[in-house]
């Protein structure tokens, strides 16, 4: 299909036409129109004029009369608030009484003391006289003090075999009494010590005689068996585990009974 020129097409006939956009130019103008509008009415109906009252001509007007100027202090508003020489309490705050001051002065003439002098030291004698010191002797070197020694006047030999518990078995009581005899014998014996072992219960367990560490004592075979029987048949307080200690036993000896002498031939 051929298109003459200077002929519309047929699809472009129904078509409305776009229309171009307003430039910046239009734009500035616009506002610049409407801003300049603002502006001439605020300073059109914006301005108001002070209304000027109008004066009256002929009116009542109140004067006070001469003389009662005091009525004009009313509108002070310190009046009671303040201190004010108009105020109700004025001359008794502002106006303070005006007090004289007098001086003491001494007018008596002066008068002399007379005494004689066969009267002094009369009054101290009669203090010392009429008053009680105690005394206070100077212990300046105090006298000896004898003291007597206590000696302990104890027995040479002993009266009885005695026990001694050392170590930990002596924190816990002995339940068992234990009769220590005397051993017969012209020399002193050597003390019997056992080492023992205890249980909670209180029971020994063992047993064991120690031997001596001294090489001069003279030991008893018999009383070492003796304190070792005494030691196993021994009964403690019970305790919370098993405890060591040592039962020493001191003997007393005493003298081997007399014998007949062998008749001679």
């Amino acid at each position: 299909m051929k298109t003459v020129p200077g002929e519309s097409s047929a699809p472009d006939e129904g078509k409305p036409r776009r229309q171009g956009r307003w430039p910046v130019s239009r734009w500035l103008l616009l506002i610049a129109l409407v801003l300049a509008a603002h502006v001439a009415l605020i300073f059109t109906f914006g301005a108001r004029k002070p209304i000027t009252p109008v004066k009256a001509k002929n009116a009542p007007e109140l004067q006070l009369a001469a003389g009662s100027s005091e009525w004009l202090l009313l509108n002070n508003p310190t009046l009671f608030a303040l201190p004010n020489i108009q105020g109700f309490a004025g001359p008794a705050w502002l106006e303070p009484p005006h007090v004289q001051f007098h001086p003491l002065e001494w007018t008596e003439s002066p008068r002399w003391w007379q005494l004689s002098a066969g009267e002094l030291g009369n009054i101290f004698s009669r203090f010392m006289e009429t008053n009680r010191f105690d005394r206070f002797k100077f212990d300046l070197k105090p006298s000896p003090q004898f003291t007597v020694p206590l000696v302990p006047l104890e027995p040479k030999f002993a009266d009885a075999s005695t026990l001694r518990i050392e170590g930990d078995i002596a924190r816990r009581p002995l339940l068992t009494s234990l009769k220590l005899q005397s051993w017969p014998c012209a020399d002193l014996i050597a003390p019997s010590t056992v080492q023992v072992l205890v249980n909670a219960a209180g029971n020994v367990v063992s047993a064991v005689v120690l031997p001596s560490h001294n090489s001069g004592e003279v030991r008893d075979a018999d009383a070492d068996q003796r304190a070792l029987g005494l030691a196993r048949a021994a009964r403690f307080a019970p305790g919370p585990d098993l405890t060591l200690g040592k039962l020493i036993f001191n003997w007393r000896t005493v003298p081997p009974p007399a014998t007949n002498a062998p008749a001679a031939l």
